[in-house]
């Protein structure tokens, strides 16, 4: 298995906006070729910290996803999200192979 956790911070006060749009989320990810499981995490502690967690079977099935032409897809339709604040978050990526259950 292999899991890559996507954090970012937004807003307290924008939180909840972003929360909506990962619950509306297109779904493609789920289609991909060795796809496991997708969470949207958020701090207990700081609202606005978001962390998004996608499992594959491999780190090849990831890397092809993050190649796939929908992948870009989804990343393109950020970049024109109309609140500017929101579309400038950068991500902080971290990528584990799961060595122990």
């Amino acid at each position: 298995m292999y899991t890559v956790f996507s954090t970012f911070d937004v807003p307290d006060e924008k939180a909840e906006e972003v929360i909506n749009i990962y619950q509306k989320r297109s779904r493609k990810v789920d289609q991909a070729p060795g796809f496991v499981d997708f969470q949207l995490l958020q701090n207990d502690k700081r609202a606005g910290e978001l962390t998004v967690q996608l499992t594959f079977e491999t780190k090849e099935s990831y890397l092809k996803w993050v190649r796939s032409k929908e992948f870009k897809e989804i990343h393109e339709l950020k970049k024109r999200y109309p609140d500017q604040e929101l579309a400038a978050v950068i991500p902080s990526i971290r990528q584990y192979k799961v060595v122990a259950t």
